[in-house]
């Protein structure tokens, strides 16, 4: 196992003993693990190799990597015994690789999605090893991408390399879809299965690109929520002027944006913009101190907010600055800021329509703009909360499939961050069937300094995600 041996346990409840297991009774969980156990070195070390490709998709980033990460992903999905493998693009999107084995007649089609472009690195200097060079240190292998979501590419990858066979000679039709732009905001998302309906119409969409509650415990995302921002610019002179001279019958352009930002809040934390909406509080709780420790708050600081912590950040909106424009404070001078602007984000819980939200969040901008300043509101992105369906034979076989990969039972879960194209998902594919997975947990760091993956949870992962392909055959067609 290439020193990953004792870290990767291989104990998954055997379920298949009577012909009541979703995955039928000639699918043994623990002959599958046995053979996954067989291609984990392989799986990681293909992880690595996509790890060390920066493919970050944003705009001013060298495109050259995510093309090359794109035909790696494609190389590997040939191996990986799909008929049809190309790289595809609509306008002047990223590259995304499609691969697909077609269902024979009658038989459904499961469509697995995960993306192969990855978020910037931050400050390289705050990372414990290189960003785009992969290390294992104890049962975690650290690099950027690692988790979010190059796992997800090397899990379907995985899944495929064990139950790909027997999915084609059942006649279960298999189409991959890995974008290249998801973490920029999937721009040409929406176009892009528009164009390419047809090649990826499935009676089954999973998208791995959740978390699970916690290590040695599976979760079944089950909602989402949305997300709208907008940047809004405060204007307080036509040009900069000497503070001593000028300073006191004008508030600097910085003051006064701080100040309409602070109306954003009561003072317990919560959002204070009135219209926006809360979903019901979820049925499972997380624990503070877990959330504590994840999150990395500071001993001794008090939360935001009122509530259960599960509540806070699946089911209520959440308000955040999450950027600023205005001097850095060493090239600080003894002027009048004339204006400054900051982006907010604001995340909605399932049962908010996102254009409402962001017409509350600019309605509530617009009416605490003081009379000393301009104000001028710039719109972004809107996206879609997301609430699944939970009482579902596909949910069900989801839920078994985790359960015995694991041991344990999985959890409903939300998730407090956003997933935007499922909501295109549905639209473009009425009849299908979305499920949430992850390769993630709390301790990953998506997105962050020292982002990783734990390898043992990477293969429950790989082991659920065949035996929930080879259920599928059960499900049918949607239509």
């Amino acid at each position: 196992m290439n020193g990953v041996d004792d870290h990767i346990p291989s104990h998954p409840r055997n379920d298949a003993g009577s012909g009541s297991a979703p995955w039928g009774p000639d699918t043994d969980p623990s002959a599958l693990d046995a053979r996954l156990q067989q291609l984990l070195p392989q799986a990681i070390a293909d992880l690595e190799d996509l790890v060390r490709i920066p493919s970050i998709a944003f705009p001013g980033y060298d495109r050259e990597p995510v093309h090359r990460s794109a035909e790696a992903v494609a190389d590997l999905l040939r191996d990986a015994g799909l008929q049809e493998v190309s790289i595809e693009s609509v306008g002047d999107g990223a590259p995304a690789v499609i691969a697909r084995t077609p269902a024979r007649e009658g038989m459904p089609t499961v469509m697995l999605y995960a993306h192969h472009d990855v978020q910037p690195t931050g400050d390289v200097e705050a990372w414990s090893s290189a960003p785009f060079e992969p290390t294992r240190r104890g049962d975690r292998l650290f690099g950027r991408g690692a988790a979010d979501d190059k796992a997800g590419v090397m899990a379907h990858v995985t899944a495929l390399r064990l139950v790909g066979e027997q999915l084609a000679a059942d006649g279960i039709g298999v189409t991959v879809f890995v974008e290249g732009e998801e973490e920029c905001g999937s721009p040409t998302f929406r176009p892009f299965i528009e164009a390419y309906r047809e090649q990826l119409a499935a009676d089954l969409i999973i998208v791995a690109d959740s978390a699970n509650w916690d290590v040695g415990t599976p979760a079944l995302t089950t909602s989402l929520r949305g997300v709208v921002d907008l940047t809004v610019e405060v204007r307080v002179l036509e040009h900069a002027v000497h503070s001593g001279l000028f300073g006191g019958p004008v508030l600097d352009a910085l003051t006064q944006l701080s100040r309409l930002i602070a109306t954003l809040h009561d003072g317990n934390g919560e959002v204070a913009v009135e219209g926006l909406v809360r979903a019901a509080d979820p049925a499972v709780e997380m624990r503070e101190a877990d959330y504590r420790r994840d999150a990395g708050v500071p001993a001794g600081l008090a939360l935001s907010g009122t509530g259960g912590i599960a509540a806070r950040l699946w089911t209520r909106p959440a308000l955040s600055v999450i950027g600023i424009d205005a001097p850095a404070v060493k090239e600080a001078s003894n002027t009048l800021i004339p204006a400054a602007r900051a982006k907010i984000s604001l995340r909605i819980p399932p049962g908010q329509e996102p254009a409402a939200a962001m017409e509350a969040l600019v309605r509530h901008l617009e009416a605490h703009t003081p009379p000393t300043a301009q104000v001028t509101i710039h719109q972004g992105e809107e996206g879609k909360p997301y609430q699944a369906k939970q009482d579902t034979p596909a949910t069900a076989l989801a839920r078994a499939a985790l359960g015995t990969a694991w041991g344990t039972e999985a959890v409903d879960t939300g998730l407090g961050g956003s997933i935007p194209f499922i909501a295109d998902l549905l639209e473009v594919f009425p009849e299908a069937e979305v499920l949430v997975t992850g390769v993630e947990d709390p301790q990953s760091r998506a997105h962050g300094i020292d982002e990783s993956l734990h390898l043992g949870e990477f293969a429950r992962v790989c082991l659920a995600e065949a035996l929930l392909l080879r259920g599928a055959g059960a499900l049918g067609r949607a239509s």
